[in-house]
């Protein structure tokens, strides 16, 4: 007995010796950050985004066509506004309405890097307007924010990224290597009409970047418990998406005569079966990753959970949504109350980890639910992007550029859940990253997509000062 228990208190003993041990080895991976020259913001830059909000680029679905108004409008307004950009930089349209500028670089053994954004914005729920500070393309300005339809997604990173490169022509730049401003027209509704032949068209030229950058990542304030500092989300990769239909098809009948197997029932089952038995956590790349450099920054007893993934990972990847998402969003079935149908079906939406697929979340589907059921895929299908590495010189940069401009931020590489036009540059790109530094925190989350999206105009200036400094850092 007295050597069980010896033998077990050994075990307690080696348990936390390995445990401290971890907990102590993990070291912050922040850099230093570098002293940044002073730079001027015109007030203007408030007035310019207002007025970029003011066209209705809106995408309503894969199916509908551009409003030409709209974007030709927007497109005539940037070429008013930034003069010295549309004189020194090629432009190319692609597919119309996607613009393409080319700011040719001095050293052309260089590999050029990639600047992103859309144009487009989803639409506005309209019995929502009257929960709106101001109407959502009016662009009102207040004394702190900017208000409006695009503010946050897409239209500010673009704007920054074209105030950035103007400001630089006044002041003579020229870059060693060239850069690429690249604004899909489609982003909001899958981007294959824009940024995809974007991609295409530069892969036919050869191209091959040391980066591209787009939006998808942001400083998250206040959102991560532990860490007070806010959180630069530099996202390596992002989930995939597909959609499955769910068919169910019978003889229906009298609803005083109710079979066994209901049309409507058999769905639902369905899809409780789909959500009680979901595909389960990972540790998968680049999740590793953020427990690693979020840990870091964590107190002792949470650094500890982070240090020691393969004893409390379970709780950790929870938290971190790290699993292939199950979510149904569209039933219909049904003609009246006393009827059967012989028709229902549901759409369940999947957010697919990397290591999974559109294939292996079909498989899942068919192996959980009835096989009386019929699945069928429906609208927009990616599967998750493949992961971008943390070595390479231009990560190096966008790190350095992040810690100068925000130097008590933490830059944490990650995984995003949501799809972004980044997935299409892997082909022509070394390394496809997702940052703007949008601030979001637990309020303004969900003015994404939502009710009264804006942005402050103290936000707005730190996203032009780090796209000016970031071109900057790559020369």
């Amino acid at each position: 007995m007295k050597k069980t228990l010896y033998l077990l208190l050994g075990l307690i003993v080696v348990l936390a010796a390995v445990l401290i041990f971890n907990t102590l080895t993990l070291k912050s991976r922040q850099l230093e950050p570098e002293p940044l020259p002073e730079i001027e913001i015109p007030g203007q830059v408030y007035q310019n985004l207002s007025r970029a909000v003011q066209f209705r680029t809106v995408s309503f679905s894969e199916e509908s066509v551009p409003d030409s108004a709209a974007f030709n409008g927007f497109h005539a307004f940037l070429s008013q506004t930034f003069p010295l950009l549309h004189q020194n930089l090629q432009l190319e349209r692609i597919n119309e309405y996607s613009l393409l500028y080319t700011w040719e670089g001095a050293q052309p053994d260089k590999k050029p890097i990639i600047l992103m954004s859309h144009q487009d914005v989803v639409p506005v729920d309209q019995p929502t307007i009257d929960k709106w500070e101001a109407g959502p393309f009016e662009g009102k300005i207040t004394d702190s924010h900017i208000i409006g339809r695009g503010t946050m997604d897409d239209k500010s990173t673009l704007m920054a990224v074209m105030e950035s490169v103007e400001m630089l022509l006044q002041e003579g730049f020229a870059p060693s290597q060239t850069i690429y401003l690249a604004f899909g027209h489609d982003e909001e509704v899958g981007g294959k009409n824009g940024a995809a032949q974007i991609a295409a068209y530069l892969k036919n030229k050869g191209i091959r970047a040391a980066m591209t950058l787009d939006e998808g990542g942001f400083l998250a304030e206040k959102m991560v418990p532990g860490i007070e500092p806010p959180v630069a989300m530099v996202n390596l990769a992002e989930k995939g998406f597909a959609s499955f239909r769910l068919v169910v098809e019978t003889n229906g009948g009298h609803s005083s005569r109710p079979p066994r197997e209901n049309t409507i029932g058999m769905l639902a089952q369905a899809i409780v079966d789909l959500e009680n038995n979901q595909l389960p956590y990972k540790l998968v790349k680049p999740v590793d990753y953020q427990l690693e450099y979020m840990g870091a920054e964590l107190p002792f007893f949470k650094r500890m959970a982070f240090a020691n993934p393969w004893l409390f990972k379970s709780p950790i990847l929870k938290a971190l949504n790290s699993h292939t998402t199950t979510a149904p969003t569209i039933i219909g079935g049904g003609v009246k109350n006393n009827v059967i149908p012989t028709t229902a079906e549901a759409t369940i939406n999947f957010r697919i980890l990397p290591g999974e697929s559109i294939e292996t979340v079909r498989q899942h589907i068919e192996a959980t639910i009835s096989d009386k059921i019929r699945v069928e895929t429906v609208g927009f299908l990616t599967n998750p992007s493949p992961v971008s590495g943390i070595e390479s010189d231009a990560y190096g940069i966008l790190e350095q550029t992040i810690r100068s401009v925000f130097p008590n931020s933490i830059v944490v590489p990650g995984l995003v859940g949501g799809g972004t036009d980044a997935r299409y540059f892997y082909d022509i790109s070394e390394d496809v990253y997702r940052f703007y530094p949008i601030r979001i925190g637990p309020d303004s989350m969900k003015r994404f997509h939502g009710i009264d999206e804006k942005i402050s105009k103290e936000n707005y200036r730190e996203i032009i000062l780090f796209t000016y400094h970031l071109i900057r850092k790559f020369q």
